[in-house]
């Protein structure tokens, strides 16, 4: 899949930042939004696993990318981390929306 011109801006400021949460998950998001869930969930994974904090979005997204792409146990998985996760930050909205979408796969 061609890279879009937001996706080449996203990854040259990367090349400044690559540890920048907010900019992965706009990758991430870019990715997602070209049908290329593929490479969305590994840029959402990577961020996940290398994130200084956790960065709670990421977690949700992932769930979501996961069930579209039948990876049901990975979106379980992905969901249970960032319910901690976002409990953690103090984040109710994110924890009920991840909570939600877990309910409909258990």
């Amino acid at each position: 899949m061609a890279k879009t011109a937001r996706m080449q801006q996203i990854e040259a400021m990367l090349t400044d930042d690559p540890h920048d949460p907010f900019l992965r998950y706009g990758l991430a998001m870019e990715h997602a939004s070209q049908g290329d869930d593929e490479t969305a969930a590994g840029v959402l994974r990577e961020l996940i696993a290398n994130a200084q904090e956790p960065y709670v979005p990421a977690y949700l997204q992932a769930g979501q990318v996961y069930m579209r792409l039948g990876r049901e146990p990975d979106a379980v998985a992905v969901l249970r981390a960032g319910i901690i996760a976002a409990r953690a930050a103090g984040n109710d909205h994110a924890m009920g929306e991840m909570q939600g979408l877990l309910a409909t796969i258990e």
